[in-house]
């Protein structure tokens, strides 16, 4: 059997690496809501 190898132009690698790098930035300003949980020993529970 043959395999199939495929070639990622240079520009589709740098969009990838870009979104990425977006994201980060975007969960380090934003961070994803945590769900309501039980506090652990000794700690207050959070209200958001």
């Amino acid at each position: 059997m043959s395999e199939i190898v495929r070639f990622v132009p240079k520009s589709e690698l740098e969009r990838a690496r870009l979104i990425r790098e977006a994201r980060a930035i975007y969960d380090s300003i934003f961070p994803s809501a945590t769900p309501d949980r039980a506090p652990l020993d000794g700690e207050d529970r959070v209200k958001n």
